[in-house]
């Protein structure tokens, strides 16, 4: 006959079990713990190290030396995308030579109140250069790269670059600025993601484009543009100058505004080239001024208007970026409204942005 086993058998077999589970428990709470210690050692680092560079920023030390890592421009040697400028600011020219205005342009991709201008005057941007009004120069900047971490701004730049050899730089800079991530994403830093993003220009992708992107064939030329920005003086992205004139100066721009001066502008020029000759002047001006009248009234009606969020948008978007702007610079950056106003004066730290 079986018998039974005895309670205390039981009691020990139970007994061991347990044992056993809180050692299992404790094991993995020990793992848990010391893998919590080394998440929070490794956030320490990533803080101290944005720390190091705003305190870098804020001693005068450029932006794109701490960002820009393995830069190869002490060689004096640049590649130089198709049609772009070499000089001590580098840039990359958009519309007629011969415009009778310059719009200056210093902006970094991954800045939010350049996307904000960007988008409140584009319009009137583009018009006036179809129309022949207006040439654009801008430069490229790299500054949240180092006020935030990444890649993104000098990969971004590059591949805007390499469109310009493709002849389409514009198309791909608007692209770029509608498909913005978050600043506090490094996106931008993906390659894949870029060349993905070319695909929405017509005729851009290519092998040519590709390897350039993936190369980082014209990283020295951004970083070379980024450096006269630093040296530059301006307080933050965008900076936008009409004639060499800042239009921060001008509190209340509308894209419409913007209009208005760049013809007031070819209006001043127009009259001081017929002061010299009256008869060809004359006959020129009569022609030109006419055209160019019709231009800048379908500019007004056309763009400007069908701007009308654009307008009102550029506006509030431009003003209210200065104070975003300024916001973002309270988390360590700094910047000028989308409508060029110096927000981001008044914190100290705009040389970071």
């Amino acid at each position: 006959m079986r018998r039974r086993p005895s309670a205390s058998l039981f009691r020990g077999v139970s007994q061991n079990n347990q044992d056993k589970k809180s050692s299992a428990r404790e094991r993995l709470q020990a793992q848990r713990a010391k893998e919590k210690e080394r998440e929070r050692r490794g956030r320490q680092l990533k803080v101290a190290g944005a720390v190091v560079v705003v305190l870098a920023v804020a001693g005068g030390i450029g932006v794109w030396a701490a960002s820009s890592g393995d830069d190869s421009g002490d060689s004096g040697k640049v590649a130089l995308p198709k049609g772009t400028q070499d000089s001590d600011k580098p840039a990359v020219p958009v519309g007629k030579k011969e415009a009778p205005s310059t719009l200056t342009v210093w902006e970094d991709f991954r800045c939010p109140a350049c996307a904000q201008f960007e988008k409140g005057f584009r319009g009137a941007v583009h018009e006036l250069e179809d129309a022949g009004q207006l040439k654009t120069d801008y430069h490229l900047a790299t500054i949240i790269d180092g006020s935030m971490g990444g890649k993104g701004s000098v990969t971004a730049a590059n591949a805007a670059l390499c469109a310009q050899d493709a002849g389409r730089f514009r198309e791909y800079h608007d692209v770029l600025y509608e498909n913005q991530p978050p600043e506090q994403q490094d996106r931008f830093s993906d390659k894949k993601y870029l060349i993905q993003l070319a695909g929405k220009v017509d005729g851009l992708v290519s092998d040519t484009f590709t390897q350039c992107v993936n190369k980082g064939t014209y990283t020295d030329f951004v970083y070379k543009s980024n450096s006269a920005f630093t040296n530059s003086g301006y307080r933050g992205t965008p900076t936008v100058l009409l004639n060499g004139k800042n239009l921060a100066d001008d509190k209340n721009l509308t894209p419409d505004g913007l209009k208005q001066k760049v013809r007031d502008a070819a209006k001043d020029k127009k009259a001081g080239g017929a002061s010299g000759n009256k008869p060809s002047g004359a006959k020129s001006g009569s022609g030109t001024g006419e055209s160019g009248g019709s231009a800048g009234a379908s500019a007004g009606n056309a763009a400007g208007h069908s701007a009308g969020a654009g307008t009102t948008a550029g506006t509030t978007a431009g003003a209210t970026a200065g104070a975003g702007h300024s916001a973002g610079a309270g988390a360590g950056h700094s910047g000028r409204g989308a409508d060029g106003s110096t927000g981001g004066s008044a914190d100290g730290r705009a040389p970071a942005r």
